[in-house]
């Protein structure tokens, strides 16, 4: 008798045709990693290289990316900051690099989880399923911001802030992206500014998934440097004890891209 398999039993309709993209360059990983979601019905492209990966994002932005960090081509880190810098796409990384360390940089850099291997690919698949259900809500309010034109905006301290997009843009006009992560609580803090929000709070309004209760002080950290700049006020205030505060008045509105 065949054994059930939870993973593939649970709703496998929803991932036919959604693509992800793999970032390995030892092929027996890369070819377990894309045999095992084409089970699951997913769509894939194998990049053994940064440089053709990011060409591929220019041409084909995928629905999630699974990035080795150990690239022949580039460091993994850089990798991801220029995914960032087009767009808040989910990025799964995959390393050898065991060490908590390695794990809080990963994450400071602005990936959304980090696998050690050796992994089990199942636990790939239900990770990539994570992330895309993270990922969905805000997919589909930026469809339909795309069908109305306006969107709805944060501004505040001279910056600007497209929940929907994830679409960070400075005082300069500098733009970055965020990851889903960071979104949420960026989100949260902006919906109650000038209050201590605790981390329970933040962690209830994402979700409480796993991912980001291992994750928020990290992601509040790299928040926090987005928004620094040079001689300008710390915008985002640690309150030792009870959590963390918005300190800048926030205008919601709406707006073009």
């Amino acid at each position: 008798m065949t054994r059930p398999d939870p993973i593939r039993d649970r709703d496998p309709s929803g991932d036919a045709g959604t693509l992800v993209f793999i970032v390995e360059d030892e092929p027996d990983i890369s070819s377990l990693l894309a045999d095992t979601l084409a089970g699951y019905r997913f769509r894939t492209r194998v990049f053994a290289t940064a440089d053709a990966a990011l060409v591929g994002i220019g041409i084909e932005m995928p629905a999630a990316i699974i990035l080795d960090l150990g690239l022949p081509d580039m460091d993994g880190m850089e990798v991801i900051n220029r995914i960032r810098a087009k767009g808040p796409v989910p990025i799964l990384v995959l390393s050898a690099r065991a060490h908590a360390s390695d794990r809080i940089m990963g994450l400071e850099f602005g990936a959304d989880d980090y696998v050690v291997k050796p992994f089990d690919p199942r636990e790939i698949v239900a990770r990539v399923r994570s992330l895309l259900r993270r990922a969905a809500p805000v997919a589909a309010q930026a469809a339909a911001a795309a069908d109305t034109v306006a969107r709805e905006v944060a501004r505040f301290a001279d910056w600007r802030f497209e929940p929907e997009s994830h679409r960070l843009v400075a005082p300069d006009g500098e733009e970055t992206f965020l990851s889903t992560g960071e979104a949420t609580l960026l989100t949260a803090l902006l919906r109650a500014p000038k209050r201590v929000l605790s981390r329970d709070y933040l962690l209830e309004h994402g979700g409480r998934d796993d991912t980001l209760d291992r994750a928020i002080d990290v992601r509040i950290s790299r928040i926090r440097k987005k928004l620094t700049r040079p001689d300008a006020p710390t915008l985002i205030r640690t309150v030792y004890g009870s959590g963390y505060m918005l300190t800048a008045q926030v205008d919601w509105g709406t707006g073009g891209p």
